[in-house]
């Protein structure tokens, strides 16, 4: 993404318009860079007259505006009109116009490295067979996603890729869904398995820019094939931790026809694939030639996973939970860099909680060990059980004193569960486990989790604050610490405070220096209301949130170098969806980037050094899916997408850009 931010080890030299995001120190009239805080074996190139290296402070962004219909052309695309601002210790600074630059649209076709070529974003069955759309008679073709997500860009040591000539990089690239088949009527959305795949990408020593060279196809076949991969994030060991979202229903899956459709594409047979191998969260091990090799961990919970954040420790993770009826969850691995054996927990809300940003205090977090288990164990129940042996589930009050009320995914529910079946109950239905145990099972769409380590700080978006958030709506439960007077459309960024020293509700040690220990709003949405101030009412585009202000956050993502929140938007409220930069220390928040109409903004991820640079990655999803919000727009951008992307079946994976906006440096 970013191409080249932070030059660390070497003096690079800046070519005008070379897309690169240099965030490090600058030497003399010859426009090099130089590393921030580099050592002694900091190597230049060849410079003709000797650097005089100038440390890197601090970086800054330039808000864009909002594009609108006076230049619909920038509505229809990715498009990006900010700047960043780098600032050094002589009191001079660089500024950086910013852009946006693909690895391809899914749909293209791409090198597979070996002179063949494969279709990006193309959909496999668990014979790594190609699926192909048969929707239009005589068009038959490989199905392909237009719906890119959750991104990873990583190095692996030794690595060596034919047909680079620089220094290799790989970035890991997962495939949630596609939204509809080619003729444009039959939804398509949680019936294909989620690709995966690994780009092996040439790293300009020069200038930090990357390019496609390979583009290796992850056998997802040994994991039983992957159910609507969402967000993703990076592991501190280097591997790219995946996610499979609203894990299906055990107990109705004999009614669920998206799931009985997955299980034909996936198997060529509509009752094959099982419920319990769904809902885990998957990791992909990049291999020295760009290939890769996946494994899920059946131990951390089987809920709407969206996104996985593993602290500095190597062995604390805290979890997205992307549902109604959704909780904070925690997996405290038992070994450094190894998530298949841990503890799991749920948390319990106190006292105090607020989506305000303005109040004052915070809502303290007490943690409810649900069990302990090895991904192998739990995967073997998940083999050999049916819901009904793991519990009973009434949709009605059976009025008897062995069941327990429980409200799941928006339902109100009565539960028993069997003797001996805990563990696979805490594993395999952990939802209505951790509401068993008496969990907070009160969120709406928490999405995104990030985190702050300087300040341990953890960062969780809820997309927005409804039904379950709030008091007076079935899904509400009384006494849960989760409750707002009124719905918050728009959503919230919270914070929560990261410390050691914790026990979880019986007193018992949780091993970990990086549990949340409580929840507070950082940075909220603002509706646009009807003068009754509950009904949302569009502006004169069509946004029924602020513009100016984030709706629905979706990806988070922390820059440690840039003290920057990076937060992507899933919003049914803003025309074009925004990606958004919030410096912490400043309180500035900058529009940095919007997805085309209709789309949706993903693969955020933030970088701060790969050999010497910096980036962010960026994609999007399903461009021009209208909605209500874009009825003003609709007819004079859908031809202007089509034509960018395919008619409306391909979407961009890619990264950020920056080239010097100026070329010497000016004082402040």
């Amino acid at each position: 993404m970013a191409q080249n931010l932070l030059s660390r080890r070497k003096a690079l030299q800046l070519f005008s318009g070379a897309p690169l995001l240099p965030l490090g120190s600058v030497v003399s009239a010859s426009s090099l860079l130089a590393a921030c805080g580099g050592g002694d074996d900091d190597t230049p190139t060849t410079p003709t007259t000797p650097p005089v290296t100038k440390n890197y402070v601090s970086a800054s962004f330039t808000a864009m505006a909002a594009p609108s219909l006076t230049t619909p052309a920038n509505m229809a695309t990715m498009y990006v009109a900010s700047q960043l601002k780098v600032a050094f210790d002589d009191k001079s600074e660089q500024v950086y116009d910013l852009g946006y630059q693909p690895f391809f649209v899914t749909g293209d076709m791409v090198s597979d490295g070996k002179g063949g070529q494969l279709l990006a974003g193309g959909y496999y069955d668990i014979y790594n067979n190609k699926i192909i759309d048969k929707t239009v008679s005589g068009k038959e073709r490989h199905f392909f996603s237009d719906s890119p997500d959750g991104t990873s860009l990583l190095t692996v040591p030794n690595a060596k890729v034919d047909g680079v000539k620089g220094q290799p990089v790989f970035a890991v690239v997962q495939f949630e869904y596609t939204t509809w088949a080619q003729d444009g009527t039959t939804d398509m959305y949680g019936k294909l398995p989620s690709p995966i795949a690994v780009l092996t990408l040439d790293q300009d020593q020069t200038t930090g820019k990357l390019s496609l060279v390979k583009y290796h196809n992850v056998d997802t076949s040994k994991v039983h094939g992957l159910w609507i991969t969402c967000g993703a994030s990076l592991s501190p060991w280097g591997t790219h931790l995946s996610s499979e979202e609203y894990e299906p229903d055990a107990f109705s899956i004999a009614s669920n026809t998206m799931f009985q459709a997955y299980s034909q594409n996936l198997y060529g047979d509509s009752s094959k694939a099982n419920p319990y191998h769904y809902g885990h969260m998957p990791e992909v091990i990049v291999n020295v030639d760009g290939t890769a090799t996946i494994k899920k961990h059946f131990c951390m919970g089987r809920i709407s996973h969206e996104l996985v954040q593993v602290m500095p420790d190597q062995r604390t993770a805290l979890m997205g939970d992307d549902a109604t009826n959704s909780g904070y969850f925690v997996f405290v691995a038992d070994k450094e860099k190894d998530l298949s054996s841990g503890t799991l927990y749920a948390a319990k809300v106190g006292a105090g909680f607020s989506i305000d940003p303005a109040a004052k205090s915070a809502a303290p977090l007490t943690w409810i060990k649900l069990g302990s288990a090895t991904s192998a164990e739990i995967e073997n129940l998940a083999n050999t059980l049916k819901p009904t042996d793991i519990m009973t589930v009434s949709k009605t009050d059976p009025s008897d004193s062995s069941y327990t009320k429980i409200v799941a995914n928006g339902k109100t529910e009565w539960i028993k569960i069997n003797a001996g079946m805990d563990k696979a109950a805490a594993f395999l239905e952990t939802h209505r486990y951790a509401a068993f145990k008496g969990a907070s099972l009160g969120f709406t769409k928490m999405e995104g989790t990030t985190v702050n380590a300087k300040d341990k700080i953890a960062y969780s978006a809820l997309q927005n604050v409804q039904s379950s958030m709030v008091a007076g709506n079935a899904a509400n439960v009384a006494g849960n610490g989760v409750s707002v007077p009124k719905q918050l459309v728009a959503g919230v960024v919270m914070a929560l405070n990261l410390k050691g020293g914790q026990k979880d509700t019986t007193g018992t040690a949780i091993n970990s220096e990086w549990m949340p220990v409580d929840t507070a709003a950082l940075l909220a949405g603002e509706d646009l209301l009807d003068t009754d101030g509950k009904t949302l009412k569009g502006d004169a585009l069509g946004n029924t949130a602020n513009p100016n202000k984030i709706a629905n956050p979706d990806n988070l993502k922390f820059s440690e170098k840039m003290r920057t929140l990076f937060i992507g938007e899933d919003s049914s409220q803003h025309v074009n969806n925004f990606m958004w930069a919030y410096n912490v220390d400043t309180k500035q928040l900058s529009r940095v980037l919007s997805v085309p109409a209709g789309g949706e903004s993903t693969g955020l991820h933030a970088v701060d050094e790969i050999n010497g640079w910096t980036y962010i990655m960026s994609n999007f999803q399903h461009a021009g899916d209208w909605g209500g919000i874009h009825a003003n727009v609709k007819t004079q951008l859908d031809p202007l997408i089509k034509a960018n992307y395919k008619d409306k079946f391909g979407s961009a994976v890619g990264y950020i850009t920056a080239s010097p906006a100026q070329m010497k440096l000016s004082a402040k």
